[in-house]
């Protein structure tokens, strides 16, 4: 028999029933066996941790038409480097957003193009395109994706209760799922018309437009919609343990709602807000250490089902007014989002559930993605435990050295990366979702 292609030895391997010190082989992109085999080429990975490669579902690259903002060339090369071998890329802050067919069509064009991971791509709901959902998921969409607030960016405005359920029942039909930014707008708007008639402009200030029930009770409405139209419902970046409560609450009484939370309510505090400013605004806000501790407990309980970037860069002059309600809020951080999850003091084995086979069998891309099972592509990364490596500005692939960590020490490093059994970055492949999972 000829030699495969690559055979990884002396590695820590995860795999989901447990740590095991295999090798990993692997030929024409996929994995063929899990024992040291003969290969052309061989890696000696001992002392290493190899994971299966992150299936980030929360990315912003913007392009075609914001690429100023960051791009899909730039974008995939962080998200790489990050641990990520998979993007689901959102469809806003694009120009036009994703919320058609041929939006999509041109979206996807780019990202074969330029991106360096396999890819795949949201849809939109908004106001604007209820009609157009079927073209979306006979193009190929993952899912869709609705605000329940303002979104940011005018071309995508948020979806009122009507529109979600509508949004909603169409999804259902369709077979595919809906992500929902839950924050509920009537509240938020009217603590910022208080807070703004005072003259209020600071970090604190925006904190306290956005308290954590604002988010309880958008998580509240959007399963009862999800309930009623009987949805596959996913709450992205959920930021406190109280939601990941409501979530519980609605699966107990049969919703299928899934629950995404990020690195930066992980590692970062309100606290840290007040004191990075404007590169650490986002929305649902950061919260306090003890929002924190327990959000990391719910990990623990497995109540959790994805972590994701969120990845949402804008170039400098957004992060740059002096009034904080009017800077960009996105965070840019997919660059470090494996290492900081290790920092966090998340396990190996919750790391490569949470990251990577989770999403993939949410979103319809398992097992060919989020498993190191034979006959998986062979997207893995080598991971280093018990450094300690410092963010640095001047390491930054992203188009903008922007980014709330900079400082922040490391306990993990991203060594290599494989995606379908190479590591030198080559052209992503689309995805489009296995509906039958």
């Amino acid at each position: 028999m000829p030699a495969i292609d690559l055979c990884i030895r002396g590695a820590t391997v995860v795999l989901p029933e447990g740590i095991r010190k295999i090798s990993l082989a692997i030929d024409q992109g996929k994995v063929v066996d899990h024992r040291e085999t003969e290969a052309k080429n061989v890696v000696d990975a001992e002392g290493l941790t190899l994971l299966p490669g992150a299936v980030d579902a929360h990315v912003h690259y913007n392009e075609p038409g914001r690429e100023e903002w960051e791009g899909w060339t730039t974008g995939s090369r962080a998200s790489r480097a990050g641990g990520a071998t998979t993007v689901i890329e959102m469809p806003l802050n694009a120009l036009p957003p994703t919320l058609d067919a041929d939006s999509f069509s041109k979206k996807r064009a780019v990202a074969e193009k330029k991106s360096c991971v396999d890819f795949a791509l949201w849809g939109g709901i908004t106001p604007l395109n209820l009609g157009k959902l079927p073209e979306l998921a006979h193009a190929g969409v993952i899912g869709f994706k609705a605000f329940m607030v303002d979104s940011g960016t005018p071309d995508f405005p948020g979806s009122d209760p009507a529109t979600l359920k509508q949004g909603m029942s169409a999804a259902a039909k369709l077979g595919l799922p809906v992500a929902v930014h839950a924050e509920s707008p009537d509240p938020i708007r009217h603590r910022t018309e208080e807070i703004r008639h005072k003259g209020g402009t600071s970090v604190r200030d925006y904190l306290s437009s956005r308290p954590i029930e604002t988010e309880l009770e958008a998580i509240r409405l959007a399963c009862e919609l999800a309930g009623e139209t009987r949805c596959r419902l996913h709450i992205v970046h959920v930021s406190c343990p109280e939601g990941i409560d409501e979530i519980q609450k609605a699966r107990r009484a049969g919703v299928d709602v899934t629950a995404e939370t990020c690195p930066h309510y992980l590692v970062l505090t309100d606290e840290d807000m007040v004191r990075i400013g404007t590169p650490a605004k986002c929305a649902p806000p950061l919260r306090s250490a003890t929002a924190q501790r327990g959000l990391l407990q719910k990990i623990h309980q497995g109540e959790v089902h994805t972590i994701g970037s969120d990845h949402s860069p804008s170039p400098p002059s957004m992060k740059a007014d002096p009034d904080f309600f009017n800077v960009w809020g996105g965070i840019a951080g997919c660059q470090h989002m494996i290492p900081l999850l290790f920092s966090a003091g998340l396990s190996p084995t919750q790391i490569a559930r949470l990251t990577s086979e989770n999403p993939a069998r949410r979103f319809g891309l398992y097992p060919r993605k989020g498993s190191l099972e034979i006959g998986s592509d062979a997207d893995f990364l080598l991971v280093r435990t018990g450094v300690t490596d410092e963010v640095r500005a001047q390491d930054l692939l992203t188009t903008h050295p922007i980014t709330p960590y900079l400082g922040i020490k490391l306990s993990a490093r991203v060594e290599q990366v494989a995606v379908r059994g190479c590591f030198q970055p080559t052209a992503g492949q689309f995805l489009a979702p296995l509906l039958s999972q």
